[in-house]
């Protein structure tokens, strides 16, 4: 699947998130996309580079944050999976005129097979869309990169993808979140 707008693919902003990609890799390696969403200017690529799984975020081309694994995959069937946990509260405080859940950190890890082969904090996130003009694309890059240094579109799968998955976890306010929330808006002199 490539070409997919950007308003009907999943959201990974603001939330905490699984990608599972269970991959066959053929004798002599492979390389290419696995999953990409948003390119030069703001995105995510999740993908095989010399063999090696990566995962990275542009952030707004001020800032990559790469995850990579430290060797190429063997020849044979793989489970490669990028799981994200947010730290922020996410797009529910906005009910309460309030942005203080969006851009927040979080920690991501790359697996490989079960085994982990890299954890690292992201600092920042992007706080509410990516580019309207890039697309949502399964198995190549149908429009740019989301990192030129490492591959130039349409940098094709050459690995046979068996199942994707994501699994989005959205923050959910408690209801103490709601309360402390709800005493700013009553605080704040300005919405008045």
């Amino acid at each position: 699947m490539v070409g997919l707008p950007q308003g009907d693919s999943p959201l990974l902003l603001n939330t905490s998130y699984t990608i599972t990609a269970d991959i066959d890799i053929p004798e002599g390696g492979a390389e290419g996309m696995i999953l990409t969403s948003g390119g030069r200017f703001a995105g995510y690529g999740f993908y095989l580079l010399k063999g090696k799984p990566v995962f990275l975020w542009n952030l707004i081309d001020l800032e990559r944050i790469k995850w990579e694994g430290p060797e190429a995959l063997s020849p044979g069937k793989h489970s490669v999976v990028f799981d994200f946990k947010y730290d922020g509260l996410g797009t529910g405080t906005l009910a309460y005129n309030d942005m203080s859940g969006l851009a927040r950190s979080g920690t991501g890890t790359l697996s490989v097979d079960g085994k982990v082969v890299q954890t690292q904090e992201m600092k920042k996130t992007l706080p509410m869309i990516l580019q309207w003009d890039e697309s949502f694309d399964i198995g190549s890059d149908t429009l740019t990169g989301v990192n030129d240094a490492d591959y130039l579109p349409p940098f094709p799968l050459t690995a046979g993808l068996d199942k994707l998955t994501i699994k989005v976890d959205r923050p959910q306010l408690s209801a103490a979140d709601i309360e402390k929330l709800q005493a700013a808006q009553r605080n704040n002199k300005s919405s008045e």
